[in-house]
């Protein structure tokens, strides 16, 4: 059945892909490691492991994991590590014993913790040391009873500090002790397919507490190969060069780093703390990487330190970004920079997560560029509907729900979730607004819990946001609705400025002269930092 987006599908890509290629996740593995043994896989504060050694204390891993701990197929096994060389040796060590892997971020606090580790019935978790003060806080209100802790130095040997392990857990085993120890024990990999579940990974709990996605080995394999042939005229077999700064434990980077870029047997260089935007910048000064995956805040961030802009950029070939919008300001001034275009995707934690991708639009026959989300991959349908579950006329927004093969079966142990968020006809509803655009291009409107409702005008908080980032002057911005007595909601701007002169009425002025009326700003706060997640994304509810 032909879609009209088809058209915009480079010439030599499939519209569906072969996904029977691996039994599971494990066959992967075996056959990328054996593929590229010499080659470096992973890369962190300059230390380095072949896909070889990856194998090798992976195996040692699982081994002691099965043989010191009774892990058994299908067990919960948390990992909360930032990204370091032990991330992937101990996720395929886990993948390795057919248990299920479930991520957790560094960053969470105690109640966080305790409602994932106790939703997921976790009792082994392998954790970063200077994570186990959450830990300690709440070890007595959860199941867990084997911990393997994670030094910054793991791995690397170059004696890097880290924060000791809180001394109040006192049962608890160093991740380089497992391995030594998982050395001289025999590995019995159990046979898997692509059914079997592979991650738990939970959604953010921007709605409330987070859900448990539930990822099977298919889901994964699924989007990696489509990932592959949607993208196959950028990809470089065993000599591409990636560097990998959104966290390995977010959906993106796990999928499309961590995971497709090792199966096409790439180069990994880790950025342990991206924050630190100066170390960053010298991470990128001293790397020739081909591909960059980013989310907007970081692009925003790079640009902004000094130095970036006398990066040598010229093997830069592709940068993807995804997890929140790509303003077009930042990808304007990215790509000024750089030199390379910023091609946006699209998904969620519970689509594994790529459901679209911008390798731009063909009209009247000649490639073009178009803002937005891009095309749905291959083997995946998108469709926009009303809130009575109609489709809508293509150029009207409705809620963007998809289905393939990278789609969830459900959240774990909560059958009343799955249920709301799938339509009868088997679709995810994924509570973004979207368009079909009439060059079958696709296009995300906003969130809609975040829609702002002005005298019953909808008003989009990614819109505003993307305006104001064209200001001079401007870092960054978050826009929120709050009740007004005259119009129901007004909206409220958030803002971070560079240049201390701006006022609340330049702003407000800056606004009217590109956005209609009832869109521009009511109120204007100027802030010292706009909250995010982990892994970059604006924090609304935390304004609210």
């Amino acid at each position: 059945m032909t879609k009209p987006w088809f058209k915009n599908y480079p010439e030599n890509v499939a519209h569906e892909v072969d996904l029977n290629r691996y039994a599971s996740l494990v066959d992967l593995f075996h056959q990328t490691t054996a593929k590229y043994k010499q080659q470096t896989a992973y890369s962190n504060f300059g230390a380095e492991l072949t896909f070889e050694q990856v194998d090798e204390l992976s195996r040692s891993f699982a081994a002691f994991l099965q043989g010191k701990l009774n892990i058994a197929k299908g067990e919960r096994v948390a990992l909360m590590c930032p990204n370091t060389l032990c991330f992937p040796v101990a996720m395929w060590g886990i993948i390795r014993v057919g248990a299920v892997q479930v991520n957790v971020n560094p960053m969470y606090t105690p109640r966080e913790l305790a409602h994932q580790l106790n939703d997921a019935q976790v009792d082994t978790i392998i954790i970063f040391s200077p994570s186990t003060k959450m830990l300690a806080d709440i070890i007595d209100k959860t199941n867990v009873k084997n911990i393997i802790t994670v030094n910054l130095d793991d791995l690397i040997n170059k004696g890097l500090p880290c924060t000791p392990v809180d001394e109040r857990l006192t049962e608890t085993i160093s991740f380089t002790d497992a391995l030594a120890q998982g050395e001289n024990i025999e590995l019995s990999e159990p046979t898997l397919c692509q059914a079997d579940l592979l991650y738990l990974q939970y959604t953010g709990g921007t709605t409330g507490l987070s859900k448990g996605a539930m990822l099977s080995h298919g889901n994964l394999i699924a989007n990696i190969l489509q990932y592959q042939e949607f993208s196959k005229n950028h990809i470089d077999y065993g000599n591409d060069v990636v560097i990998t700064a959104i966290p390995m434990y977010h959906i993106f980077a796990l999928m499309a780093n961590t995971l497709s870029y090792f199966t096409f047997g790439a180069k990994n260089v880790l950025v342990t703390n991206p924050r630190d935007m100066p170390s960053f910048v010298e991470v990128w000064k001293n790397t020739a990487a081909t591909i960059f995956t980013g989310v907007n805040t970081l692009f925003n961030g790079l640009l902004h330190t000094p130095g970036f802009d006398h990066v040598d950029f010229s093997s830069l070939k592709l940068s993807i970004g995804g997890g929140a919008a790509v303003q077009q300001a930042v990808a304007d001034k990215w790509q000024q920079v750089t030199g390379v275009k910023l091609q946006e995707g699209y998904g969620l934690s519970e689509t594994s997560p790529i459901l679209s991708l911008n390798f731009g639009a063909t009209i009247n026959d000649k490639k073009v560029y178009i803002p937005g989300i891009g095309v749905p991959l291959p083997n995946t349908d998108i469709s926009i509907r009303d809130d009575l579950g109609n489709s809508v006329e293509q150029g009207e927004s409705g809620e963007l729900c998809a289905k393939g093969p990278q789609v969830m079966s459900g959240y774990w142990n909560n059958a009343e979730a799955t249920a709301e968020c799938m339509t009868s006809d088997g679709y995810f509803k994924t509570g973004d607004v979207a368009m079909l655009d009439e060059h079958g291009f696709f296009h995300i409107v906003d969130r809609k819990k975040d829609m702002i409702n002005v005298s019953g005008f909808n008003v989009y908080p990614n819109e505003i946001e993307a305006e104001i980032a064209k200001m001079p002057g401007i870092l960054e911005s978050a826009c929120i609705g709050v009740s007004d007595d005259k119009t129901g909601e007004a909206v409220k701007l958030f803002i971070v400025k560079e240049e201390p002169s701006i006022t609340e009425q330049d702003v407000i002025e800056f606004c009217r002269q590109g956005l209609t009326g009832y869109k521009a700003p009511k109120h204007v706060v100027f802030i010292d930092e706009i909250p995010k997640s982990s892994v970059g994304k604006l924090l609304r509810r935390e304004l609210r």
